[in-house]
C-alpha cells in the first residue's frame, strides 16, 4: 500500500487557465511513485469532479509525437476543466503505459519492423499496460474527492477508482481522431485493449 505524501503546491498559470499545482510522492517499501495534480476551482462541491488521470508521455507531450493520441487527450482535458472552471488533471509519471521511456523506444522499434503497441510491450516481456491506479485514486482521496466525472476512454481506469471507494458518476468520452500515424495505435486500443470510442 503506497504511503501518499504531499511535498509542494504552487500557483500554476497556463494558456488553458489558472491552476494551483500539487507534487505528490508515493512509497511502497523501497518503490517510490510520483505524481502531479492540477486543480482548478471548488473541490468541496458535492457535485461530482470533471477529473483526467494522464499517463506520461515524454514523445507525445513534449515533442508532439503523431504515434499517438497522449498530447490532443492531455489538451483536450485541460480545454474540458477550464471550460467548466472546476476540475482536476492527475498526471503520473507512468510512460509506455508503466514500461518506461527506453522499453517504449524499444518498443517502438519492434512496432517499425511490424508488431503492433501490444505485441510490441510482450515481445520485451510486459504486459500491454503495467499501469494501476492506486495513486490517483489515494490523491482524489487526499483532496475528499469521491466522486468523479473521469475523462477516459479507458474502461481499466474506471474500475480502479471505483474498486478503490472513489465513484464514477460519469465516463466522459475524451476522443481526438487524427488522419495520421496514430490510426493503428488508436485501433489496438479500441480492439486489443477495450477502449471506448469509435474510429
Amino acid at each position: 500500500m503506497f504511503q501518499l505524501e504531499k511535498v509542494a503546491e504552487a500557483n500554476f498559470p497556463t494558456e488553458f487557465g489558472h491552476f494551483r499545482i500539487h507534487g505528490f510522492e508515493a512509497r511502497d517499501g523501497d518503490r517510490l511513485e510520483e505524481a502531479i495534480a492540477l486543480v482548478m476551482g471548488d473541490l468541496a462541491s458535492s457535485e461530482p469532479l470533471l477529473v483526467r488521470i494522464h499517463s506520461q508521455c515524454l514523445t507525445g507531450d513534449v515533442f508532439h509525437s503523431l504515434r499517438c493520441d497522449c498530447r490532443d487527450q492531455l489538451e483536450l482535458s485541460l480545454e474540458e476543466v477550464a471550460r467548466e472552471g472546476r476540475g482536476m488533471i492527475i498526471y503520473e509519471m507512468k510512460e509506455g503505459r508503466g514500461i518506461g521511456l527506453l522499453n517504449k523506444l524499444r518498443a517502438y522499434e519492434l512496432q517499425d519492423a511490424g508488431a503492433d503497441t501490444v505485441e510490441a510491450n510482450e515481445n520485451l516481456g510486459f504486459e500491454a499496460d503495467l499501469r494501476d491506479y492506486s495513486v490517483p485514486a489515494q490523491i482524489l482521496r487526499h483532496f475528499g474527492v469521491l466522486r468523479v466525472r473521469l475523462l477516459s476512454n479507458n474502461p481499466d481506469k474506471v474500475r480502479a477508482l471505483e474498486s478503490a471507494g472513489v465513484e464514477v458518476s460519469e465516463r466522459v468520452p475524451c476522443v481526438v481522431i487524427r488522419d495520421d500515424d496514430s490510426e493503428v495505435y488508436l485501433r489496438v486500443k479500441k480492439e486489443k485493449m477495450g477502449h471506448l470510442f469509435e474510429l
